[in-house]
């Protein structure tokens, strides 16, 4: 099926859409060794696509990568509100790469992005049921842990049972599968024990490990094979 050139190269991982156009303009792509100059010319992935004489990945090679994201960071690729976005930290030939799932601007840790979107789709999908674990550092009651356990219904939304350990006094290490908007946050706050900071240290059987803040990784094919092929 044929794609617009802009789209094949952000597809590919290796800017943004709009970033690609800018490629495009400046004379840096070519096709099948004849320079393109506007966005609007067609290619599938037969087409031999280069971007400064170096080709690019086929839409269907899937890219997998881990990023550790800041605290005060939106999960977005722009904020109207001028705050910092995970693409301020991410290299600009990244910028074509989708988050799977959100972090909020407070959360912290471990965030994985792809080329691809349909396995971004699946692995967010509540069915998937892939394990997300956090560390949450809480103030407050904690003897109301069991409610969360074992599930627990908050103004008509049901939240799944979470896996929770007691790490010490002030840290928790929680497991959710769901991946619904703030549920920790929110049903930690309403058993008592609001979150104060919230680090998420893996995703499925990826691991954050030593990765730093504001760093990304490149997961390998090995990895990405065995997620692909768990669908």
């Amino acid at each position: 099926m044929k794609t617009r050139i802009a789209k094949f190269i952000a597809d590919s991982g290796i800017a943004s859409r709009r970033a690609a156009e800018d490629l495009i303009a400046s004379g840096r792509v070519t096709v099948g060794g004849k320079k393109i100059d506007t966005p609007v010319f067609f290619v599938d992935d037969d087409d031999i696509v280069l971007v400064d004489g170096k080709r690019i990945a086929k839409q269907n090679e899937t890219r997998l990568y881990s990023f550790n994201k800041p605290i005060n960071t939106m999960t977005t690729r722009h904020d109207p509100a001028g705050r910092a976005t995970i693409y301020d930290f991410i290299p600009e030939k990244l910028h074509g790469l989708k988050y799977i799932g959100r972090l909020d601007y407070k959360t912290t840790g471990l965030l994985l992005l792809t080329n691809d979107g349909e396995l971004a789709r699946k692995m967010t999908l509540p069915k998937s049921k892939i394990p997300r674990t956090y560390i949450a550092t809480v103030y407050g009651d904690k003897s109301k842990l069991d409610l969360a356990r074992r599930g627990i219904t908050i103004r008509g939304v049901k939240y799944a049972p979470m896996k929770i350990d007691v790490i010490d006094d002030k840290n928790l290490r929680v497991t959710v599968i769901e991946g619904k908007k703030n549920e920790i946050r929110i049903v930690l706050a309403e058993i008592g024990a609001p979150v104060k900071k919230l680090h998420r240290i893996s995703f499925g059987k990826i691991e954050l490990g030593n990765l730093q803040p504001g760093k990304i990784r490149n997961e390998s094919q090995k990895t990405i094979d065995e997620i692909v092929n768990s669908f």
